[in-house]
This record gives C-alpha cells, sequence and structure tokens, in this order.
C-alpha cells in the first residue's frame, strides 16, 4: 500500500522538475533628475510575424506632443503615429518582403524630442506547404519531407533526465512491494 504515495510522490517531482521558473520583467523606469525626459515600450501586435505581414504599433508615452514617428530594420517605411482615443497613440507598419527571420527593436521617438519608447518584434518564415497527392514520376515531395526529418529531433536531456527519475522510483516502489509479499502476513 506505501507504493501509491511513492508514486505520488515521484510524479509530483517530476512535475516540479518540468515547470519551469518565471522570468521577472522589469519595466523601465524613468531617469530621476531635472530633465523631463521619458521612457516606454512599444506594444507591437502581433509580435511575431512573417514578411509582407502589418504590424499595430501602440505607445503611451508621448504625452501631450500627440505625435511621434517609429523605425525599425524590419519595416518597410518610418511609420507615422496618430491619436487613438484615450489609448495613447496608433501606427500601423508594413513587414519587409526580404526581412530576415530573427528579432528586431522598434524604437519610436515622440515630436516633443523628450520621450522614447522601445520594443521588439520577431519576424519568422513559414514553411512551403509540400504537395498533398505528389506525382508518381519523381520525387514529389520527398525533398521536403527530408527536411522536416532532420528538425524533429525528438526528446531532449530534460525529458531523459524526467523519464530516468521516474523509471528509479517506479523500480524502488516494485521492489519494496515484492519484498513486502515475500515477508508474508505478521505472526503465520
Amino acid at each position: 500500500m506505501r507504493s501509491i504515495p511513492i508514486t505520488f510522490c515521484a510524479a509530483a517531482a517530476a512535475a516540479l522538475i518540468a515547470v519551469p521558473a518565471p522570468a521577472a520583467l522589469a519595466s523601465p523606469a524613468a531617469p530621476a533628475g531635472d530633465d523631463d525626459r521619458r521612457t516606454g515600450t512599444v506594444s507591437v501586435t502581433p509580435s511575431t510575424i512573417a514578411p509582407g505581414g502589418k504590424v499595430e504599433l501602440w505607445v503611451d508615452v508621448c504625452g501631450k506632443g500627440r505625435e511621434a514617428t517609429g523605425n525599425s530594420d524590419a519595416f518597410s517605411s518610418e511609420a507615422h503615429f496618430r491619436p487613438a482615443d484615450d489609448k495613447g497613440l496608433f501606427a500601423e507598419a508594413r513587414i519587409r518582403d526580404d526581412a530576415e527571420p530573427r528579432s528586431y527593436d522598434v524604437w519610436v521617438t515622440c515630436k516633443d524630442g523628450r520621450s522614447k519608447a522601445t520594443g521588439t518584434l520577431t519576424v519568422i518564415h513559414h514553411n512551403r506547404p509540400s504537395p498533398a497527392a505528389p506525382v508518381k514520376a519523381g520525387g514529389g515531395g520527398t525533398a521536403t519531407l527530408a527536411e522536416r526529418s532532420t528538425e524533429a529531433e525528438g526528446p531532449g536531456t530534460r525529458h531523459a533526465v524526467i523519464g530516468l527519475v521516474l523509471a528509479a522510483v517506479a523500480a524502488v516502489a516494485v521492489a519494496l512491494r515484492s519484498s513486502r509479499r515475500r515477508r508474508g502476513p505478521a505472526g503465520s
């Protein structure tokens, strides 16, 4: 009967190992001093996009200036912000067709010159779809399938360690249970 609590404890330990610790997020603070400079962040939606797509940019750090411009190496042209309700300033930006897949910085400069905001976006390339029914005369989609099989590497080190820990706990539970059965009931 003690194998159930041991198994439960092993499962709880494995769950604790598998859950990553949350990263602390720090927001940029305004610099102290006599100057009226402010910094903030740019909200980029969606934060992950393919080349040729459009992103929405939101910023609320510009205060009364109500005008700003945004730039990024991923943008095809400069983004011009305009007021949008009480949420701050809004702009749209188009991602260059030749943008490489990686993270890009986005920076916004308010017209007042005292306020700036930064953010990031990630450009990804989607895999081209393979044919649903390849032609029997040639290789068809087999080249694409071969590329995909090298990308899928299977479980990593973390999964192997968790599996070994669970296997060890199960082995101990089985050993304890079988040793109790060999002894038999007390007093017989």
